[in-house]
């Protein structure tokens, strides 16, 4: 059923009369043409830039049109088109964990890496950015290890930037406004400085709203959100075949409180909570990178330099309740430098081996430090830790610096058999070496402190094999064997004796087709895959600390699953998406996790199946002006929240709805989000004691409308 159809009839109305009332913002500008045909898309999935019907990998592509009609503001936004992906986040946006078939970890050893403009954020605390003068963003599934190395178990998601025009000026402001006191601003600009020599790139804004979860003890909304962000670029081509390319990247996130209650509490009366302490969540991010390419004849080479710098402090009411408990007071910094220098064969220009065998090759080596700081401070009321304790403590956990600094060589060879089976073998070395200085005390020191002061060396081996057949040009299957690893580390806070964990590996199999039909109108693609993990890592509650968690590793486990995704515009100005993804993430015999058996249990926040179906409409209304509706739907498979499979989400699904008039210059547009106020309360964690359903967690995001205007020239 066409996704339009279900929509109430208040809901349609409301939606046609918003576009009726903006239509003269697009009648002011000549109408752009509609589109028959689907828009050419590459990826790097691989590291060069492919066609992603071409590569033997299961890979969901959000084109910069996609992400510009669906007003895709964050990361999280963009991965309703991507199947079996499923974000783990709070409020606050520097906690936004992505996981991919059921692969995941901690912030600081994600299973699935981001990576903005070619720059790996080693933490996740910050690979959860506004998005501004973003080109496209690329979800990647299944284990990359054999290219991108150390946690790229779970896979990849690649955010590239807009590059700047060497031939022409262009640019945007964009200005959505909406309910609970959302406003935003986006503007861009981008051009040639010296004709085909120079281009310069600017893009500035501010996003602001209050927050959804009210106090109750004060009345005041706790979750409010605000932030202010920027990226410059400058594209320099002193050659027809060299090209360097400088961006920077800034925010500046000031949001509130984690929304965190009892989960039974927030079923009962949603977007409510009760604290005597209402604290804040600020992050500020810097990121400078440089790239550095050369075509040549036979080899083509690149270099890619980031820099990283973020900082962030929090304070929150630890208990969660009016009573005045506990407090956690949080500041972490974080700086990271990377560099990674690729040669290939030269992109239109394989190694002929004989008339029927061609080779295409790349080979690269990376190279990181990281330097992370942490000092935690839970503060405690009097009697709280003991009823001989008459007064107040203060516990650091942690007070911490890690250090950590390796490299990856890796290479790859693609063999072509006339031009129909490919077959490729691939492989890369890492090694690391780990420094941690972590101590754990109270002030007055009431106990002894905790101190390790030690250092480890990690290492691996990833291998990849793959084979792809194309009987026809528009058709493809393939299957692949890929070893994939998560590196092993410290954790800055534990209880005694787990302050180290170690690396997590898994086999990942998959085969499946990809094809295109319809003079380039029709693109799908089906993928079955199984996952061995052993060693597993897992993110375990500290029973010492409240709401603190630590890094340990399970004896294994075992996924299953299969994906299909199809696009389409079947006539000129008609598109039609979806997708869907199946997981069956099961513990193998004999994992424990907090010290209990978990064997057969499901992995956490490991959705069963993931589906999205959407349909986009576009007529002209006026000569000058086209009329677009746009509707899509997500849904998100019943899910436990922790290993023990204790408590759980039931399988939810999200409705949103878009409509507007645009011209080629102007556009105006209606939004919905989440149309049916679905009520769900997607991350939670257990909170024994203080918590009565033994559970914390905040409430998804409710019914949010506004409007959208902005001008492009």
């Amino acid at each position: 059923m066409c996704p339009l159809r279900r929509l109430p009839g208040r809901a349609g109305s409301v939606l046609v009369a918003i576009a009726v009332m903006i239509a003269p913002a697009g009648a002011l500008a000549q109408q752009p043409p509609l589109r028959t045909t689907l828009p050419p898309i590459t990826v790097t999935a691989q590291k060069g830039a492919e066609d992603p019907q071409q590569v033997p990998i299961s890979v969901t592509a959000v084109a910069g049109e996609t992400l510009e009609l669906d007003g895709v503001r964050t990361v999280s936004d963009a991965a309703l088109f991507a199947p079996n992906t499923f974000f783990n986040e709070f409020t606050a946006r520097k906690l936004s964990n992505p996981r991919f078939r059921g692969v995941g970890s901690s912030p600081g050893n994600p299973g699935v890496t981001t990576y903005i403009d070619g720059v790996p954020q080693l933490n996740a605390n910050s690979s959860s950015l506004e998005l501004i003068d973003v080109d496209q963003i690329d979800f990647v599934r299944g284990p990359l290890s054999a290219l991108y190395g150390r946690n790229a178990l779970g896979g990849v998601i690649n955010i590239s930037s807009s590059r700047p025009s060497l031939k022409s000026w262009t640019g945007s402001v964009v200005a959505p406004f909406g309910n609970f006191g959302a406003a935003d601003i986006r503007a861009t600009a981008s051009g040639p400085v010296l004709a085909d020599k120079v281009a310069l790139g600017v893009g500035l804004g501010y996003t602001r709203r209050d927050g959804y979860t009210t106090n109750d003890v004060t009345g005041h909304d706790l979750d409010s959100r605000s932030a202010g962000f920027g990226k410059a670029q400058l594209l320099w081509r002193p050659a027809t075949r060299w090209e360097a390319r400088a961006l920077l990247t800034v925010e500046r996130a000031r949001d509130g409180d984690y929304a965190l209650n009892d989960v039974g509490a927030l079923r009962a009366n949603a977007f409510h909570a009760s604290r005597n302490v209402e604290g804040y969540t600020h992050r500020d991010i810097v990121a400078p990178t440089v790239h550095v390419t050369r075509s040549g004849d036979r080899i083509d080479f690149s270099a890619a330099t980031g820099f990283l710098k973020w900082k962030t402090t929090d304070l929150t009411d630890l208990d969660y309740t009016a009573a005045p408990i506990a407090t956690r007071s949080n500041a972490e910094e974080d700086f990271q430098f990377t560099e990674e220098l690729r040669v290939s064969s030269a992109k239109t220009a394989p190694i002929a081996l004989s008339n029927r065998v061609a080779l295409k090759w790349q080979a690269g080596v990376f190279l990181f430090t990281q330097n992370y700081t942490q000092d935690a401070v839970n503060s405690y009321s009097p009697f709280v830790i003991s009823q001989f304790i008459a007064f107040p403590v203060s516990q650091h956990t942690p007070q911490a610096a890690l250090d950590d600094r390796g490299v990856g060589v890796y290479g790859q060879g693609t063999f072509t058999f006339s031009n129909k089976l490919d077959l490729i073998v691939g492989a890369r070395g890492d090694r690391e070496h780990k420094e941690a200085d972590l101590q754990t005390f109270y002030s007055p020191m009431i106990a002894p402190p905790q101190v390790v002061n030690e250092s480890r060396d990690f290492s691996d081996v990833s291998p990849q094999f793959a084979v792809a057949y194309r009987a026809v040009p528009a058709a493809m299957v393939y299957a692949s064997a890929t070893r994939g690893f998560k590196a092993g580390g410290f954790n800055p806070a534990s209880p005694a004796g787990a302050e180290r964990y170690g690396e997590e590996h898994s086999w990942n199999y998959e085969g499946g087709v990809k094809s295109s039909a319809l003079n380039g109108r029709l693109t799908a693609s089906v993928a079955v895959f199984r996952i061995d993990w052993r060693d597993l890592q897992l993110n375990e509650p500290n029973p010492q600390v409240p709401a603190q968690f630590f890094i340990a590793n399970a004896a294994g486990a075992t996924n299953t699953g299969a994906e299909l995704e199809l696009t389409a515009r079947t006539a000129q100005g008609v598109e039609v998406f979806g997708g869907a993804g199946l997981t069956h993430a099961r513990f193998n015999a004999g994992s424990v996790s907090d010290g209990v058996n978990v064997s057969g249990n499901k992995l956490s926040n490991a959705p069963g199946h993931t589906a999205d179906i959407g349909v986009q409409l576009s007529r002209s209304v006026w000569r000058a002006a086209s009329l677009t509706v746009r509707a899509e739907i997500g849904r998100y498979g019943d899910y436990q929240y922790d290993d023990a499979n204790t408590l759980g989400q039931s399988a939810y699904s999200l409705t949103h709805l878009r409509a507007g008039v645009r011209g080629k210059r102007l556009f105006g547009e209606g939004w919905l989000r989440n149309a049916f106020d679905t009520r769900y309360v997607p991350i939670a964690f257990p909170y024994p004691g203080l918590a009565p359903s033994g559970f914390v967690g905040e409430s998804g995001a409710p019914r949010t409308f506004g409007l959208r205007v902005g001008v492009m020239f």
